[in-house]
Formats: structure tokens, C-alpha cells, sequence
């Protein structure tokens, strides 16, 4: 349904950083870096017919996490939901909510682990079993 999401930051290095240590996890490569026409510097990550973008503000206003968004990543299993987790806050993220886990849903058990980036994105590491 989603070709691409894009997240803000004001440490575009740190960003780095830290999403080419959490997304490898998922194999990704290394992000396409990019340079706006504005000059702002922006990373693209490409895996699995989905892109998630890291930009610097293109109106040059600090970036902000959006209250209420959440970004999920499917993972293939829960030994890797665990390990985006410990790689996300070994890479500068802060564990949140519940300790990684099988949780009981409305939609069915799910393996669930939630950090925050260094610009304070909550991310998901999401695995549901077959």
C-alpha cells in the first residue's frame, strides 16, 4: 500500500548512523544519499519494494516526531524483532512501552518491540506468526 515514509532529523550523521546499524537488521543496504535542491541532505533506504527516507527539514524548522505516528517494520521472525530492538538501542534509540515481546491483540498474537530514533520517531519492529 505504502511505496515510502520520510522522517525528519537535525543530525542527519547521527541518522545515519543509527538507521544503517537498525535497518541492516532487516537487509537493507546502504541508503542512496541525496541532496535536495534546497541543499538539505536526504538518505534513501531501499529494501523489499519499500523505500524509508531520512531528510533534514526542507523548511529549515527543527524536526519533531509526530505525536501519534509510528513507523512498523516487518520482521521475519521474533529473534529479529529482538534484535532490531537491541541494535536500535545499542545504535543510540531508546527502549519504550513494553519490554520486546509476544503480545495478545485484537488481530491476533503478534511479537512486538517499540524504540524511539535519536529525533524521538517511534519505530516498531512487528512479527506475526504464521
Amino acid at each position: 500500500m505504502l511505496n515510502h515514509v520520510m522522517v525528519g532529523s537535525n543530525d542527519i550523521a547521527r541518522s545515519k548512523a543509527f538507521y544503517d546499524a537498525v535497518l541492516a537488521v532487516l537487509g537493507a543496504g546502504a541508503p542512496i544519499e541525496n541532496q535536495a535542491a534546497s541543499g538539505h541532505r536526504r538518505l534513501f533506504y531501499r529494501h523489499a519494494g519499500s523505500t524509508f527516507c531520512v531528510s533534514e527539514p526542507i523548511d529549515d524548522a527543527p524536526a519533531t516526531p509526530g505525536n501519534g505516528h509510528t513507523f512498523g517494520f516487518k520482521c521475519a521472525s521474533p529473534e529479529q524483532v529482538q534484535q532490531f530492538h537491541d541494535t536500535a538501542v545499542a545504535a543510540g534509540g531508546v527502549s519504550i512501552e513494553q519490554p520486546p515481546g509476544l503480545r495478545e491483540s485484537p488481530m491476533g498474537a503478534v511479537h512486538l518491540a517499540y524504540v524511539r530514533d535519536p529525533d524521538g520517531n517511534k519505530l516498531c519492529a512487528i512479527h506475526r506468526p504464521g
